[in-house]
Parts: structure tokens; C-alpha cells; sequence
């Protein structure tokens, strides 16, 4: 394979691992003619001809949902509105590209007085809180916050000439309009400095939106960020991104139209800017525990919390203003402890302690807290009040999930088990929107125990398509179990109908009368979760279901910046990820890899079907010497540039047998998000166009 072909690969798996994995978002085009908008709904009625309204079942668990809710405590919608300003006078935001980056506008249906019944009350609840659109002060003449223009809030601290700037959203293009519409209310304002709360695309995204490169390599704007946070913002979502990427389709809902029937909230936000992801490096950083920073006349104080909502994350308070930064660490829901998207489990009792820590550190004192998503608490009894019930309710998760664990129970129980009390159920800041009971309680598990129940029968498991031809067989073929399946329909007895007619669907893909009827029982399902996350997995689980995965997915162009903020070795490491053993195997050689203008060098060895790496080494007898600065590693790997072109220009230098490079990209394969999760649902024709 050609150099120039082999870089060209490379690059458009890491434009797929970088733009879609690492923003949450996917550039999506339906394939077949199919139209999804962002309305969704046809005729005021479901969005997809095979759509279901909610079924009596559901409607009554709604009900009965109604009557428990503490819907009486409305002070969340008080705190919500509080401090409003202005909001502009649209509901778009285009990005740069020509698509719409954002748009509030899509969600209006939430607005409504009545009670929906294909929405959990409490999501629909949490669905209109997040509604809030516009500017919003937080503590007078000092603190600001916009809303509503992306997933996270972009948060203004007024120091003595300028904005201090905390978290700057997803996108460049939202986080400009925020800055302009801040600047348009309350009189322009140059920005001094930037502070990344922790490492998630939706708080560094839009950092180009509000502050030039240029005057953060001054010195005039410094970028404020916790320890390890340029490592952690780039690799969480490497090794696996195009699987995490696939994964998004559900846990976002990706696929499915803002309605009643499918996208009605993200939990923390209604959704992730569909705009230009940036990264500039932070300039200063925190690596104290506690360390006071004074800028622009504003003091603040930070306090590292490192493996909780994110590996690097800190708080801020603020001594002058008694205003407390909770960062991601205390929003208005509980936080996911395993992230359905896929990551690394968190720590919830780590969790808990560093918001106790917090509470014992500035909680006694704080006038009022505020943090990148949700909306502030004012007064220092409601602030102790939330801070402890978000205390207790990862303390209590993580403690009596492993007291019933010591007691024999696991991880395929422990979601049928484990409870909040009572106490904490009565109390909206211990909901868990963005985590579930269910997939939270479980990753506890999984966290100290592993994914293994112990059983050994579950130890070396069939997998699902050689396993359910023996279910499907030994229940007597298709017919029964189909008649089985529509009397738990009706029934209400949604999960047990799901556990017959997921190994239909597995054992006769093909079968698109199962698949509808599994497709009728998960929507059912998703109708009823709290958590949006949940409800928009199984919702997004019919939709393919009914439709097959729309043709068309498209990885929109890598971002420079985050190229740039990886490491060599990170990149090296991917190389491992995408190499196909058995193309590999016979082959053995080495590379010497030497980037001068940063002082690096690698010796890469492909050997048993393994590429591996280690840095500041060099082989003595490589087969192939590639010199080239890392600078234009970055063009080639971004598409700006071809690795032929560059030894051709005198940028890039090999020595030895060039064709070993061309022999080592030709084993490796480029990962795209279109994969099947659901058995027979891969880029199927569309059956529907939305309108």
C-alpha cells in the first residue's frame, strides 16, 4: 500500500475516534431518503408509523409515579428562573460547517401544562427544568451564567477589567454566541482567563469561541486546569472511541427525533452542540489539593477532585463572593458511576468524600452554589441540604451495594435489589437522571468484584447468536414464542417478554415479526425510565429495531487541536488497537521513529501478531528509520498533508525498506461506528420519512 494511502487511512480513523468519540456527538445522514427532524413527530402523533403509544400499563405506573413524587417541592423551578435577564431572540445556533449547531427550539413540545404519558414524570419534570435558555445572574454584579446554548452552562465571573470564563461549552460556534449575547446584555468585556473544570469535551470544546491563541501564548489570557487534564481530555475515548462512538447512538439517542416518543432530555442538558470541537492547552495548572489563585482581582480557591465525575476535576470557591463552584461534581441529578457510552467505572465512595470535603470546606459558609450544568442554590441551609443528599446517595450506593454483594447477591441480582431509602427518594437532588439505580448499582459491583457473578456456567458463556438457536429450538420454534411474547405484552409484563424475544431475535435475525414486537416491548420500557440515558437505549434499541441502522454515517473532519494534544505514544497505541493479527501473522520488523522538533523517538516492533511501542528507545538493526517532526505527524494524521509529500518536500526523511511502513498499514483496519448492536439491523433501507 502506498504511503500516502496508509496516512490517509490512519487519519480517517482518528477523524472518526476524535470528532465523534470525544464530543459525544456523530455527524449522521439517513440513508435511503429517510428525513429525520428535529420535530420528528407526524401529525402531532408518533414519529415512526410503527410507533406505540404508551399502553395502559404504562400509563398506570405513570400514575402511580405521580402520586409518590414529591411534585409539591417546586423549589428547583424557583432556583431555575431566578435571576433571569434575557434570552435572545433565537432558537438556533449554525455552526460553521452549515449545519445547525444548536437548537432550543426543538424541544418547545416540553413546554406543554399537560402530563405526558409516554415521559416518566419525573423525567418530563427534569426534562422542562433544563428548558432554561438565555443569560442568568448568579450572584449581582459578579457571577453570570448562560444557559441553554449547549449540554453544559458557560459560567462569567466580572473581575476588575474583564471575564473570567469557566467552562466554554462543546463548540466554538455556541460558545461565541454565548460571549456575544453576555457581552450585548451587559456591556463588552474582554475575556482574561479561562478555567476547564475537568477533562469532558462539553467544558474545553468551544474554547476557540471566546479567547485567540494568540493571546494565551502571550501570557495575557492564561487557561486554568486540574492536574492530569490534557491526558485525561484526550485518552478517555481512544482505545475504544469507535465503539464508544456506536454507543452513543443509544445512550444519546442519536438517531431518534426530539418528541414525546423519543429525544426529550440529556439529564444535565438537552443535548450536545453539533459545532466545531477546539482544545487549547491549559496554560496553568492546579496540582495542589488546595490552591488559591488570585486573577484580574477575582481570588479563588481550588480544591482537586480527582476520580470523581471525571479522572481530573476540581471545584472552586470563591471567598469574596460566598459562592461555591460545584464544577460537575454536584448537578441536579446523580451522576452515572459507569457512563452507558462506555468508560472507566468511577469511585463513589470517592465521590461522596469530596463532596463532603467540600461541604466541611466551603459548604458552611456558601451564599449560594452553582456548577457547569443544571441551575444554582441560593442560601447556605439549601446548599448543605443538596450537598448532603448527593453526599449520602453515593455513599449509601457504594456501601449497601457491597453489603449486599458480601451477602451473596450480584451483579446479575443487585438492579432487582439494591434501594435508595425512602428518605432520599423524597428529595429531587438524589434522583439519579443521568446515572440509574440500575446500571449504577451494578457497575459497584463491577467496580470491586468484576463482571463475573461466580456461577461457573457464566464463566466461558456461548455467545447470543450460538446460544439462542438452542433456546429458540427447545421452546418449540418461533410461533410460540411469539405467542408468548404478545400475551406478556399484554400482560404488562415488558422485561420477561423481552427475555424470550431478544433470543428469537438473535436466533432468526431475519424474523422482522419479532423484531417489531421487541421493538413494541422496549419502547414500553423506555417510556417508563427516569433516567434519559436509559429511556433513550431502549427507544434507540426499536428504532433500529423497526428501521435497520440508517446508511450514511459520516465522521466529520478530525479536530486539529485534540491530533495535536495526543501523545505519540497514545497514537502509537491506537496503531496496536487497529491492527488485524492475521494480517500480521509471519511478519516481524522494526521502526525507528524520531520526531526532532520535540525530542522524541520510539522503537515500534511488529512481532506475533503485536504491535507494540516504547519511548526514548531505538532499535539497533531497524528495518525502516522515519524522521519526521511532529508538527507534520500532526498534517498527515489530520489530512492536511501526505507522508510522500513531505519526504518529497525534505519535511520527512526515511531510511531503510519504506515498503515495511506501506506492509504495516496494510494490516490494519479502520473502525467505523455502522456496526450492528441488534442483531439484523445493519443498514437496512429507511421504511419512513419524518416530517
Amino acid at each position: 500500500m502506498p504511503v500516502s494511502s496508509s496516512m490517509k487511512r490512519l487519519c480517517s480513523a482518528l477523524s472518526l475516534m476524535l470528532s465523534l468519540a470525544a464530543i459525544g456527538g456523530a455527524a449522521l445522514a439517513a440513508g435511503d431518503g429517510a428525513v429525520l427532524t428535529d420535530s420528528g413527530a407526524l401529525a402531532g402523533g408518533h414519529f415512526h408509523p410503527k410507533g406505540k403509544p404508551p399502553s395502559t400499563f404504562t400509563i398506570k405506573l405513570q400514575d402511580g409515579l405521580r402520586a409518590k413524587l414529591p411534585l409539591a417541592d417546586r423549589r428547583d423551578f424557583e432556583e431555575a428562573r431566578r435571576g433571569f435577564i434575557a434570552a435572545p431572540p433565537y432558537k438556533q445556533i449554525m455552526a460553521e460547517a452549515g449545519n445547525v449547531a444548536w437548537d432550543m427550539g426543538s424541544y418547545e413540545f416540553l413546554r406543554q401544562d399537560t402530563a405526558l404519558d409516554s415521559i416518566n414524570p419525573s423525567l418530563q419534570r427534569q426534562a422542562l427544568l433544563n428548558m432554561a435558555y438565555g443569560l442568568y445572574e448568579v450572584v449581582p454584579g459578579r457571577i453570570y451564567q448562560v444557559r441553554g446554548f449547549d449540554l453544559a452552562n458557560i459560567s462569567f465571573i466580572k473581575g476588575d477589567t474583564g471575564w473570567i470564563v469557566f467552562d466554554v461549552l462543546t463548540a466554538r460556534e455556541t460558545a461565541a454566541a454565548a460571549l456575544k449575547f453576555i457581552n450585548e446584555q451587559l456591556g463588552e468585556r474582554p475575556v482574561v482567563a479561562v478555567v476547564y473544570s475537568h477533562s469532558h469535551a462539553d467544558h474545553f470544546g468551544g474554547v476557540r469561541g471566546v479567547v485567540d491563541e494568540a493571546d494565551v501564548n502571550s501570557g495575557k489570557v492564561p487557561i486554568i486546569a486540574p492536574v492530569g487534564f490534557l491526558h485525561h481530555a484526550v485518552s478517555e475515548n481512544v482505545y475504544a472511541g469507535n465503539a464508544m462512538t456506536r454507543r452513543l447512538f443509544y445512550q444519546y439517542g442519536v438517531l431518534l427525533p426530539r418528541s414525546p416518543f423519543g429525544h426529550v432530555d440529556q439529564s444535565i442538558g438537552k443535548n450536545i452542540a453539533a459545532g466545531t470541537l477546539g482544545l487549547i492547552p491549559p496554560t496553568r495548572v492546579v496540582d495542589k489539593d488546595i490552591e488559591q489563585i488570585t486573577i484580574d482581582g477575582v481570588e479563588m480557591v481550588f480544591q482537586n477532585t480527582p476520580g470523581t465525575e471525571a479522572p481530573a476535576e476540581m471545584n472552586t470557591w470563591f471567598p469574596q463572593f460566598h459562592a461555591f463552584w460545584a464544577a460537575e461534581n454536584i448537578t441536579g441529578t446523580i451522576h452515572n458511576i459507569y457512563t452507558l457510552r462506555g468508560a472507566l467505572v468511577r469511585d463513589a465512595l470517592e465521590w461522596s468524600k469530596k463532596i463532603n470535603e467540600a461541604l466541611y470546606l466551603f459548604g458552611q459558609e456558601a451564599d449560594v452554589m452553582f456548577s457547569s450544568h443544571s441551575w444554582p442554590r441560593w442560601g447556605n441551609a439549601r446548599i448543605q441540604e443538596v450537598m448532603r443528599a448527593q453526599r449520602d446517595t453515593y455513599a449509601h450506593l457504594n456501601n449497601e451495594v457491597l453489603h449486599l454483594a458480601n451477602q451473596g447477591v450480584t451483579i446479575n441480582q443487585v438492579h432487582n435489589v439494591y434501594r435508595l431509602p425512602d428518605s432520599l427518594r423524597q428529595q429531587w437532588a438524589a434522583h439519579s437522571y443521568h446515572g440509574s439505580e440500575a446500571h449504577n448499582s451494578r457497575a459497584v459491583i463491577n467496580r470491586y468484584l468484576g463482571y463475573w457473578d461466580a456461577n461457573p456456567a457464566t464463566l466461558i458463556p456461548l455467545s447470543p447468536e450460538d446460544s439462542a438457536p438452542l433456546y429458540v429450538e427447545m421452546m418449540g420454534g418461533a410461533q410460540p414464542i411469539l405467542a408468548k411474547g404478545h400475551e406478556l405484552y399484554d400482560q404488562g409484563k415488558y422485561r420477561h417478554a423481552q427475555e424470550i424475544l431478544n433470543r428469537l431475535v438473535y436466533a432468526e435475525p431475519a424474523n422482522q415479526e419479532a423484531k417489531d414486537l421487541l421493538a413494541d416491548v422496549f419502547e414500553q420500557i423506555g417510556y417508563q425510565q427516569e433516567s434519559p440515558s436509559v429511556r433513550n437505549s431502549f427507544l434507540a434499541g426499536a428504532f433500529e429495531l423497526r428501521s435497520g441502522l440508517p446508511g450514511g454515517v459520516a465522521p466529520s473532519a478530525a479536530s486539529p487541536d485534540l491530533v495535536r494534544a495526543m501523545t505519540t505514544d497514545l497514537l502509537l497505541d491506537f496503531l496496536g488497537i487497529r491492527l488485524d493479527s492475521r494480517k500480521a501473522a509471519g511478519h516481524h520488523f522494526v521502526i525507528n521513529l524520531v520526531t526532532p522538533d520535540n525530542g522524541e523517538k520510539f522503537a515500534v516492533e511488529l512481532s506475533n501478531g503485536t504491535l507494540t511501542n516504547i519511548k526514548g528507545q531505538q532499535a539497533k538493526n531497524p528495518e525502516l528509520t522515519i524522521n519526521i517532526d511532529r508538527s507534520d505527524l500532526d498534517l498527515v494524521v489530520t489530512g492536511r498533508a501526505t507522508l510522500d509529500q513531505l519526504v518529497v518536500n525534505g519535511d520527512a526523511k526515511l531510511d531503510g525498506e519504506a515498503r515495511v511502513f506501506g506492509q504495516l498499514m496494510a494490516m490494519m483496519d479502520t473502525f467505523t461506528p455502522d456496526f450492528e448492536i441488534l442483531p439484523g439491523t445493519k443498514a437496512a433501507p429507511a421504511v419512513f420519512s419524518g416530517g
